[in-house]
């Protein structure tokens, strides 16, 4: 029965949009990063935007990317992210195990919500960015 499989809460681990500075411009990249005491491992990404600009429906091509192992209390760079999908609801899929046990957890950047104002200080990275946990 489905009250009897155990789906595990995901915690302390989140994604940041962070700008950065490189070769002389400024861009944007999304980084997801562990907060936990313990490493992930196998860990999988999936992303994709979407959403409506301009009266229009918009959706992005959805990109798979496995990261491997993410050591404990670390981050890993997933993408860079134009400014041009701002506008949308940008959703990253995250699945990884611990001990044998598979977690995910969908984490999304709501339609405009990368901006200037929305920068705090991402301590483990040690920049600054927009934060979802």
């Amino acid at each position: 029965m489905k009250e009897d499989i155990n789906i595990p809460e995901v915690t302390d681990v989140g994604f940041a949009v962070v700008r950065e500075q490189q070769n002389d411009e400024w861009v944007w990249n999304v980084y997801m990063i562990n907060y936990k005491n313990t490493k992930l491992v196998n860990v999988f990404v999936s992303s994709k935007g979407y959403g409506i600009i301009d009266s229009h429906k918009k959706k992005t091509s959805t990109i798979n990317r496995f990261l491997g192992d993410v050591e404990a209390k670390s981050y890993r760079l997933i993408e860079p992210i134009m400014e041009d999908v701002f506008g949308l609801s940008n959703e990253y899929f995250l699945t990884f195990y611990i001990d044998g046990v598979i977690y995910d957890k969908k984490f999304v950047f709501v339609a405009e919500s990368i901006k200037e104002e929305h920068l705090t200080t991402i301590k483990v990275i040690g920049k600054r960015g927009v934060l979802i946990k």
